[in-house]
């Protein structure tokens, strides 16, 4: 990446996967809006929480995108270019974040 300071390189999503991500964010938007009408429908509780969960998982598939795209991409190069004690506490910092 001519041009490109090392930080913004290691801080750049693929193209492979800023396609796939968008795809899956516009899924996600419709889940939203629709569990928004589902609420404003006053459709069942379980009905709503179905749809709720179903949301969460596609949030999860997202995380699991990024973070492969992080590690595979940014983390790998800060730590190639020898900004290991910076990158180290990121990761364990993203770790502990997606953990809980």
């Amino acid at each position: 990446m001519k041009g490109v300071s090392a930080e913004e390189k290691r801080q750049v999503i693929s193209k492979e996967r800023q396609t796939q991500a968008i795809q899956r964010l516009n899924r996600i938007e419709g889940q939203v809006k629709g569990i928004k009408k589902m609420v404003e429908d006053r459709r069942p509780c379980v009905e709503v929480l179905m749809q709720l969960a179903s949301t969460q998982e596609a949030l999860r598939g997202m995380t699991k995108l990024i973070m492969r795209n992080y590690l595979e991409n940014c983390a790998t190069e800060a730590i190639r270019s020898r900004e290991s004690n910076e990158i180290y506490d990121e990761l364990m910092d993203v770790i502990f974040k997606f953990s809980r």
